[in-house]
């Protein structure tokens, strides 16, 4: 073979080479676009593009909290305890623990949050957190430490929602958000005094919306919660979720979990629906709600079916109640309400709540599918005839008693006092004072670590000879002073302790 056979070959030999790897990248490139570009496969819109500046977020957390913390109080309340079946196993609420059985009624004492709505103190919460509070035994702490009694204005069995009173001027006010602008994914922050941690933050998104869970055992019970996996926790109730906008959107309510503790899912009240609720029992000392009188359920694909709808959309009216406003609105068992005020419905918490946030004698219109067609039916709301919805409280300072000669009863402070004998000044080496002979639980003395047998030797810097002494100067002050108080310890040591009066 000669040199140019050998060349030619060669040439040839590159040639094929050359080709083989075009070709074989061909493929691979029709192949490739194939699987990228395809218009079966995934979508021809553009990405969304979705930007995410950690510092940025970072700030917005930070600035978040400074402005919501000084708005969120810790709420101590000491009740009176009832033996009591717990009503479920799985939805824990949070705030005072009244679901275990006990052998005798004793205080017990449970701890909260709220949330401030006005300069001059009304606070929102929930229900659960003061039900069953004995007079004169709620306490509000604000993030600055100060403590005020609280009054309890009213509470709201059906949302879960109640309303307490501090006396005090230009308190630092939370900003209400719209809840019905919130949306899936949205961050949030829940702030409160979980497991004892005062002002507490935590971070999560939403995670769903209109929730109900089942847990407001009550006939016309409001459950249309937010769910949030921001941690919350036993004490987080009453507190608030807010948005980036420092706004309030939700009051943290209850949490999903088979141990009590966080697990993942916690859920709050609407505030939408929990400024209706606040306003009203601030303004009347009740909740004035509308109530249109259906009994309804969700609708699944099979029911949907029956009625002629080609998915599972709107709120099957199971009932009329004879005589309701839905009665004479002319609404009927087998109608599927699509929506209420303009507002889809496919949830029954998504009418309870538009419904709860209306009065007696506002009207909604709801639109209607019954038998194939769609109408639209105005209905004026009526008011429930149950009262028994809200608990009123009235304001009556606990009196002084004298429970028999040489005795004294102070409720106020939970104590009860008595002379000294001359063998107790024996034993305690005194020679004037009173002793201690009970402290009630979880009172303003237990709470100051003042027990029983420490002997009072000294008030407001005066000696104390005996009960009536000590009688005298309790009732020189007014709701709101401190007295105080030089004991002496069963022990033998001194210390002066200071109590406010309530």
């Amino acid at each position: 073979m000669t040199k140019k056979q050998v060349a030619g070959a060669i040439a040839l030999v590159l040639a094929g080479f050359l080709f083989g790897v075009i070709l074989m990248s061909g493929f691979n490139a029709i192949k490739t676009t194939v699987a990228l570009d395809s218009p079966i496969i995934g979508s021809q819109d553009k990405p969304l593009g979705t930007k995410f500046d950690p510092l940025s977020t970072q700030d917005a957390f930070v600035q978040v909290a400074k402005e919501v913390i000084p708005t969120v109080v810790s709420i101590r309340v000491v009740a009176k305890s009832e033996s009591r079946r717990a009503p479920f196993d799985f939805f824990h609420f949070f705030g005072p623990d009244f679901e275990f059985k006990i052998p005798e009624p004793r205080p017990q004492e449970g701890m909260g949050s709220g949330v401030i709505i006005t300069k001059d103190g009304y606070i929102l919460t929930n229900n659960h957190v003061v039900e069953g509070a004995e007079k004169g035994n709620i306490t509000v702490t604000l993030y600055d430490g100060r403590e005020f009694k609280g009054r309890l204005i009213g509470r709201d069995k059906l949302t879960d929602l109640a309303v307490v009173k501090i006396e005090s001027d230009d308190l630092p006010v939370a900003r209400l958000g719209n809840s019905d602008d919130v949306q899936v994914g949205q961050w949030v922050l829940a702030v409160g005094n979980p497991l004892g941690f005062n002002l507490t933050v935590t971070a999560g998104i939403v995670s769903a919306l209109s929730r109900n869970l089942g847990i407001i055992r009550e006939t016309y019970g409001v459950e249309n919660f937010i769910q949030t996996d921001a941690a919350i926790n036993p004490g987080n109730s009453g507190g608030p979720l807010v948005n980036l906008r420092g706004e309030v959107i939700g009051i943290n309510t209850a949490i999903a979990s088979r141990t009590g503790y966080y697990q993942g899912y916690g859920f709050a009240i609407p505030i939408n629906l929990a400024k209706k609720v606040a306003e009203d029992i601030i303004r009347y000392g009740k909740v004035r709600r509308g109530v249109l009188g259906v009994q309804i359920m969700q609708l699944d694909e099979a029911t949907a079916k029956g009625f002629g709808l080609d998915k599972p959309r709107g709120i099957l009216v199971q009932d009329v109640i004879s005589g309701s406003a839905a009665e004479e609105a002319g609404i009927k068992a087998g109608d599927i309400i699509l929506e209420c005020d303009g507002k889809e419905v496919n949830r029954p918490g998504e009418l309870q709540e538009i419904i709860a946030r209306k009065s007696p004698g506002d009207k909604v219109k709801l639109k209607i599918y019954r038998e194939g067609k769609t109408l639209e039916i105005m209905v004026t709301l009526k008011p429930r005839n149950e009262d028994e919805e809200v608990a009123k409280v009235e304001d009556k300072e606990p009196p002084v008693k004298e429970v028999e000669p040489g005795v004294l009863n102070l409720e106020k402070l939970g104590l009860t006092v008595a002379n000294l004998d001359d063998q107790a000044r024996a034993k305690y080496k005194v020679k004037n004072g009173v002793i201690i002979t009970r402290v009630e639980l979880y009172s303003e003395a237990y709470d100051k670590n003042i027990r029983e047998n420490d002997i009072i030797i000294e008030a407001d810097r005066k000696p104390v000879r005996n009960v009536d002494d000590f009688k005298k100067i309790v009732q020189s002050h007014k709701s709101g002073d401190v007295i105080l108080l030089r004991i002496r310890s069963s022990n033998g040591q001194n210390r002066y302790v200071g109590l406010n009066i309530p």
